[in-house]
């Protein structure tokens, strides 16, 4: 397992748009972060947090491993881009406000080009809530490559 660093250091989110909270474990392949499910925020409402938010959290735990990476290679951690995901299924349609969530991401696979793939999952209260694939993208200059869509 990796340095456990500080959420704000290793996901570029910020604001109201930073989703998750904690940082609980990292290594070669896999990540955990904690998601403490908010009352106020641009996807509370009274039942709690929409089970589509999800794949949001899973993109962001997906984030925290990226950046934990690249602070370990002595970099800052680079935007990326979540692609899609596969089968995103969940047992709850709210995630209920309050509820503290273990968003885990592990790499099935990671090409040179940077298109990865990574299973994911969320627990809450011992139990899984949610799985998916998820893919995303993280190219090596992330600015010039928003640079050249813009052309």
């Amino acid at each position: 397992m990796g340095e456990l660093y500080d959420i704000e250091r290793v996901v570029p989110h910020r604001g109201t748009m930073r989703l998750v909270d904690r940082l609980v474990a990292w290594g070669e392949d896999s990540v955990a972060v904690e998601v403490r499910v908010p009352d106020e925020g641009p996807f509370c409402h009274a039942e709690g947090v929409p089970a589509w938010v999800g794949v949001e959290y899973m993109a962001q735990a997906i984030a925290a491993w990226a950046g934990c990476h690249a602070r370990t290679s002595g970099r800052e951690p680079s935007i990326g881009f979540l692609l899609g995901t596969r089968r995103y299924e969940s047992r709850v349609s709210w995630f209920r406000t309050g509820a503290l969530l273990r968003v885990e991401a592990t790499r099935e696979l990671l090409g040179d080009n940077g298109l990865g793939m990574f299973s994911c999952r969320i627990l809450g209260d011992g139990e899984e809530l949610a799985t998916a694939n998820v893919s995303v993208f993280e190219p090596p200059d992330a600015m010039a490559y928003l640079e050249s869509t813009q052309e």
